[in-house]
């Protein structure tokens, strides 16, 4: 696994903070797409950049992953390595410098999915995860994980549309009900109308509980 691990540097597209960098959020796409092209949909949808003043943003970008369904069995070999990829990710904004607890982690459809692995399985003690349009199935690792661990664990955002046909709104409901009852602080927003495709209103929803969860240098309480 190492060995894997060791030669597979993500490219990653990354959104500069506009002041001193003080936090990072890694925002990993889904399948089919690439760190880019989500930077890209992102931007044609707020018709601006996700951009902060203190935040830097990565898109990294991840293979080619596998089928999405709720009950087929996860693909833990290629989930495994690209958590080690994501890992060494992690460290390297570490070694800049930022803190564990100034990380967010999350993603869209299977990239929501990835990061729930990541921080659940290897880096509880990151700042938060998010998860938009996304599931793990009935009987994830993470959920194995989660029955085994000690301390707090990172609150988890979820968006979901419910006229999603191809991650099933139900499925997302299914995913954070068994979250909370492992323990996981949740927040779920619906999206009526809305299906397998970011929004203006859950992007909004998800920069206030981003400023939140990693508030700037002006917002936080002075000593």
């Amino acid at each position: 696994m190492a060995a894997v691990s060791g030669s597979v540097r993500l490219q990653r597209c990354v959104v500069s903070p506009a002041g001193r960098h003080s936090a990072s959020l890694i925002f990993l796409h889904g399948s089919g797409d690439s760190g880019q092209g989500l930077k890209n949909w992102i931007k044609q949808v707020l018709n601006q950049d996700l951009a902060f003043q203190h935040i830097k943003i990565i898109y990294p970008t991840a293979p080619a992953r596998f089928k999405i369904s709720n009950d087929c069995p996860e693909h833990l070999e290629s989930i495994d390595v690209m958590c080690q990829v994501l890992t060494d990710l992690i460290n390297d904004e570490v070694k800049s410098g930022i803190k564990k607890n100034r990380i967010l982690i999350g993603g869209f459809s299977m990239g929501g999915c990835m990061a729930m692995h990541v921080a659940y399985r290897n880096h509880q003690d990151v700042a938060g995860v998010f998860a938009l349009s996304s599931f793990l199935n009935k009987a994830s690792a993470v959920y194995q994980a989660l029955q085994k661990r000690d301390g707090a664990l990172p609150e988890l955002f979820q968006c979901h549309g419910t006229a999603d046909e191809l991650v099933l709104h139900s499925w997302g409901q299914e995913t954070n009900s068994a979250l909370r009852a492992l323990g996981v602080s949740t927040k779920f927003h619906s999206f009526p109308g809305l299906f397998h495709e970011l929004s203006t209103g859950e992007l909004e929803k998800l920069r206030a509980w981003v400023l939140a969860k990693l508030p700037g240098e002006m917002e936080r309480p002075k000593e």
